[in-house]
């Protein structure tokens, strides 16, 4: 389901890595909101196009970020790592 998503292009991919691990390589279009900053930034995130699709280094990170925000009521789940997630992304026909 979750590569589905992915491929018809819905959702918003959020990486929660650190500001210095996103600029090191990211997903196009993909939002940076750190990990720790997801509790206090819940209105931002329940604004965007969904679902979430997280994603991090190794999928740890985004796991807990959707642990958190299913809890809150946010549509989302963890793509894993950010390289998955690009890979997903850019064989969109």
């Amino acid at each position: 389901m979750s590569n589905e998503k992915l491929k018809i292009g819905e959702g918003t991919v959020v990486d929660v890595r650190t500001p210095a691990e996103f600029m090191g390589g990211c997903v196009a279009g993909a939002v940076n909101i750190p990990l720790s900053e997801i509790p206090n930034r819940i209105d931002e995130l329940q604004k965007m196009k969904s679902p979430l699709i997280l994603c991090c280094a190794s999928g740890n990170r985004s796991g807990q970020a959707q642990d958190f925000l299913s809890r809150e009521g946010v549509d989302c789940f963890n793509g894993g790592s950010w390289l998955e997630v690009n890979n997903l992304t850019t064989q969109q026909s």
